[in-house]
């Protein structure tokens, strides 16, 4: 009896699991699903950013005026201090001492004079009695007013004294908050300018902030609010950018511009001031100052989360009537708000996918997720 080989045996039930599996059919199709948005068309404001710089409504350096060691510091450094309050005191020794010579001065003077008074007052009625001559009545008088020019020039001394007793005694000029002390008690200051400021107050009320334009940009700003009375009001109303980027709640205003353009730079000096309420605003801040410069009339604009960029090149995920994407080079102009300035590349009405770093396949059609969005507002009009 002949046995029947095995691979026949085996090769119709491979066959019908294969069938059995449906190993032949086609995979499903999958369609993404996209956020879609349509490209708006709106009149929008450009504006311009500068770096700028918060200073105080008032920065008074504190600086001594008479040299010594420092004695006492009456206050917390950082704390709010009032006018007038005392912040330093200075070893007044020395000017004590010269408050006391010219307090000796003036009391040696002041006897003088009341000599060389007396002096005149027995020549006067003798000389009118032809009893002294007219040179004695003349002598005497002249050593009376020589006394009284000492004893006017023993007060202004001993007075220069008091104000240089005064100096050792350093009180706030304004009210403001006081910064860190550049000395301690112990340490020796010097005079003026060539000692140094040993700490600053400032006022936190309205704050500076200066910020330098170019030549050019501010030609440019002075023909552009010529031709548009609406962009001159609306840069009345200036907005400041904080370090994180946020938006500084209250508008400023351009306060006052430097008389010259410095020349090595080509720009000048510009200096806003904005309300500081809520004493947010500290002096020393790095700040961006954004400004009203123009207004685009009819500009297509794009999302950002719509527009992709590699280095210089940008592009943007067209929908097109078969729910395909495609991708499509544009060019940009400004950045608005949260929008793109759209020049070249798409039009308004066209759809445009919010896919940023996802893969596509551009011949499988999606399925479009129309996303509303308010291209107005959120361009800062």
């Amino acid at each position: 009896m002949s046995s029947t080989p095995s691979w026949r045996l085996l090769a119709p039930l491979a066959l019908a699991l294969l069938f059995g599996c449906g190993g032949g059919s086609a995979p499903p199709v999958i369609h993404p699903k996209v956020q879609v948005v349509t490209v708006g068309k709106a009149d929008v404001p450009i504006y311009s950013e500068f770096v700028g710089q918060t200073y105080g409504q008032e920065d008074i350096q504190i600086i001594p005026r008479v040299e010594g060691w420092v004695t006492g510091i009456q206050f917390k450094e950082g704390d709010p201090v009032k006018k007038g309050q005392l912040l330093y005191t200075i070893d007044d020794l020395p000017t004590r001492t010269k408050v006391d010579a010219a307090s000796g001065d003036v009391a040696r003077a002041q006897t003088v004079v009341a000599n060389k008074k007396a002096d005149l007052d027995r020549v006067k009625p003798l000389a009118a009695m032809n009893a002294l001559s007219q040179r004695d009545l003349d002598a005497a008088q002249a050593a009376y007013d020589a006394a009284l020019a000492e004893l006017r020039v023993a007060n202004a001394k001993l007075e220069t004294a008091n104000i240089e007793q005064g100096y050792t005694r350093i009180s706030s000029p304004i009210d403001g908050v006081i910064g860190i002390s550049k000395v301690q008690v112990g340490d020796y200051v010097g005079r003026g300018q060539l000692g140094g400021a040993i700490n600053t107050v400032s006022s936190l009320g309205d704050m500076r902030v200066r910020f330098p334009v170019s030549e050019t940009d501010l030609l440019r700003f002075r023909q552009r609010g010529g031709k548009d009375s609406s962009v001159t009001q609306a840069r009345n109303a200036i907005r400041l950018l904080l370090a994180d980027g946020s938006e500084y709640p209250q508008a400023g205003r351009i306060d006052l511009a430097d008389r010259s353009i410095d020349p090595g730079t080509g720009s000048i000096l510009l200096q806003a001031v904005f309300p500081n309420q809520a004493r947010s605003l500290r002096p020393g801040q790095s700040v961006k100052v954004r400004i009203l410069t123009d207004r685009a009339t009819g500009s297509t604009l794009v999302p950002q989360r719509a527009i992709t960029q590699l280095q210089n090149l940008y592009n943007v995920y067209v929908v097109n009537d078969s729910n395909k994407v495609v991708m499509t080079p544009v060019k940009v102009a400004q950045r608005v708000g949260e929008n793109w300035v759209v020049t070249e590349g798409v039009a308004p009405g066209q759809r445009v996918g919010l896919i940023g770093n996802a893969l596509i396949d551009p011949k499988v059609a999606i399925e479009p997720q129309p996303l509303e969005w308010d291209y107005v507002k959120t361009s800062g009009n």
